[in-house]
């Protein structure tokens, strides 16, 4: 088998069934296995996947192992060559997979490949490309400044070698994953994704950035930016820093003081509420689902044409591609309106305006 996607779920459940129709038809032509983790979810996802996804191997554990363990579990049943750490709120393009295995085939030592990745509203995430976060990059990005933190020696459609890539998406070799030990346990949510990448690369393979392919990352549903956030991600620093930069006293006490101090002054996102001008929803056909589910008119178009500044566009996933959705969100990122997609045979819209908000679902009965 030459393909294994692993994918870790926390009550995400419709995102998860956007994300599992794109990754079906992304590996209907390359010998592949999807796993689904479901760390012990409270809504009906696990349900949703044995009804609507059978031939989906769903591991269900009985408690919230965080995302390490939980995807150590999900890899110790994989039996691709290769494996794809992947979000479930993601969405990946037909062709992503075939593009990235094929580009880590010709590549010797090639350790983890990551993508493009946006997020709903089609901006570009910075978190992409990394790199290795010494002191001093990560006290400059504390204070504003993220240029040593992010691997700016690449722009965001190129391809090239990079340290550190994020763990919404990551592809390597079983082998390499095997070898390094996969995930440290030992970080419960946030920064393991620095610490694998960094341990393979210590271990002497390449990890490269491959920014021809883009996916949507709906980043900011599955992990809120609230003071439990907080909380965790500078605690995974806490353990990255000394699990691998510890030196001296003094050295460790302006660590956890720069951290204690972002996370003490750190400004907790406000939230506006959105104003919809109009809907627009890109489609060949009617749905009359959808109009009976908002409370304005729904526009009928083929393509992307000139809209109101902030209407809401819908894609039908019965029409397009995921290719070319993603294509199109990411296009049409300035011109202020926002996005959701309506995923083949299904019977809800969702989307997520930014980086940070939690995402919208519109169910239509």
């Amino acid at each position: 088998m030459k393909l294994s996607v692993i994918i870790l779920n926390y009550n995400v459940r419709y995102f998860l069934e956007l994300c599992l129709k794109s990754v079906q038809t992304a590996t209907s032509n390359i010998d592949a296995e999807i796993i689904v983790v479901d760390n012990n979810s409270e809504d009906d996802s696990c349900q949703m996947i044995r009804e609507l996804f059978p031939d989906i191997n769903l591991i269900e554990n009985k408690t919230n192992f965080g995302f390490s363990k939980g995807n150590n579990i999900g890899v110790s049943q994989a039996k691709g060559e290769y494996i794809c750490i992947l979000n479930p709120d993601t969405v990946v393009a037909e062709d992503t997979f075939f593009k990235l295995l094929k580009f880590s085939e010709e590549k010797e030592k090639v350790g983890i490949v990551g993508c493009k990745l946006i997020n709903g509203a089609g901006m570009f995430l910075p978190e992409s490309k990394r790199n290795i976060p010494y002191v001093k990059a990560a006290f400059k990005k504390i204070l504003g400044n993220p240029k040593d933190y992010y691997a700016n020696h690449l722009q965001e459609n190129e391809v090239g070698g990079v340290d550190v890539l994020v763990g919404a998406f990551m592809l390597l070799k079983r082998d390499v994953y095997n070898v390094v030990g996969g995930f440290d346990e030992d970080y419960f949510m946030y920064g393991e994704d620095i610490d694998l990448s960094y341990r393979v690369y210590k271990a002497g393979y390449n990890n490269y950035y491959y920014g021809k392919s883009s996916i949507i990352h709906f980043k900011g549903e599955s992990t809120l930016k609230d003071k439990s956030y907080a909380r965790r991600f500078y605690g995974a620093m806490q353990i990255f820093y000394k699990k691998h930069f510890k030196k001296n006293i003094l050295f460790d006490m302006l660590v956890w003081l720069g951290i204690g101090l972002v996370y003490i002054f750190r400004r907790i996102p406000v939230y506006n509420q959105k104003r919809v001008s109009q809907y627009v929803f890109i489609s060949d056909v009617v749905n009359e689902k959808l109009n009976r589910a908002l409370s304005k008119k729904v526009i009928l178009k083929k393509d992307l044409e000139v809209v109101e500044k902030q209407a809401e566009v819908i894609f039908n996933g019965n029409s397009y591609s995921y290719k070319s959705i993603v294509k199109m969100i990411e296009d049409n990122k300035d011109k202020q309106i926002t996005f959701k997609i309506l995923p083949k045979n299904s019977n809800f819209a969702l989307g997520s305006d930014d980086a940070i908000s939690r995402g919208e679902i519109i169910i239509l009965k």
